[in-house]
């Protein structure tokens, strides 16, 4: 293959989502003690210093950021809704993605074909994985252009998730992963929680595979963060480690004790 630079049931009654069966301070200058000597102008630092701090109080307990954008989906930005064919369990099925609103996070990624390489790998390791992404409410979808035929009669074997037919390209166009050219999808990975809002996004190029463990351990921070809103997850975290408040005192607990 060639290489470029660089959620609760819906319709059946399993439980399944879709029908199946310190740096220091220089010193002050000179000038900038003049300056403040004034009363008009120390009365004028000290408004600016209370401003600065009123919105640092404010904004302390919010590390979630929802961008406000007409193009390609980011982060923090509502996923564009699809529906589309799809092979699960041997049979064919429709998806669509606004249905899991309200209901599960998603995992949503994206390869640029069934029987190349690296795909058959990736598409396993998910499905072999499926029963702890079912235990976070979350559902797994893997999407390319490929046609729901190839899928049926491929070699895949029974897999625990839906694979997506994109064959119009419509849905790798929304979501920035098409090379045009060539008419196939980037390694694409979104992780979209209960609202329906893209909380993560990473894309690799056509030779460089997913971790599902790295996805598994940003899903399950993304879940603690939204259980709890005043705290953050530093580098690496996973459950049951410690996590950190965001804010310059609190956050000396984190740091006293690693």
């Amino acid at each position: 293959m060639a290489s470029v630079t660089s959620s609760t049931t819906l319709i059946s009654s399993s439980t399944r989502a879709f029908p199946a069966k310190s740096s220091s301070l220089p010193s002050p200058s000179v000038s900038f003690l003049r300056t403040i000597s004034s009363p008009s102008a120390a009365a004028s630092l000290r408004s600016a210093f209370a401003q600065r701090s009123s919105l640092s109080s404010s904004s302390r307990r919010s590390f979630a950021v929802k961008a406000q954008t007409d193009d390609l989906p980011l982060v923090g930005n509502k996923a564009p809704d699809f529906e589309a064919e799809a092979v699960f369990d041997q049979e064919f099925i429709k998806v669509k993605l606004s249905e899991y609103i309200g209901k599960k996070y998603v995992i949503l990624f994206f390869y640029p074909l069934d029987f190349t390489f690296v795909c058959p790998t990736e598409i396993t390791a998910f499905s072999d994985r499926y029963a702890e992404f079912e235990k976070l409410n979350t559902e797994v979808l893997g999407v390319s252009v490929d046609s729901v035929a190839n899928r049926k009669s491929g070699g895949l074997g029974d897999l625990n998730y839906p694979l997506i037919s994109d064959v119009t390209k419509s849905i790798s166009k929304s979501f920035g992963v098409l090379i045009h050219d060539q008419g196939i999808a980037l390694r694409g990975l979104f992780i979209i929680d209960k609202e329906g809002v893209i909380q993560h996004s990473t894309i690799n190029n056509l030779g460089i595979g997913r971790s599902v463990d790295e996805t598994m351990r940003t899903l399950q921070a993304l879940q603690y963060i939204q259980e709890n809103p005043d705290e953050v997850c530093p580098a690496g975290w996973k459950p049951g480690e410690k996590s950190m408040k965001p804010d310059p005192k609190l956050s000396k607990e984190y740091f006293s004790a690693i």
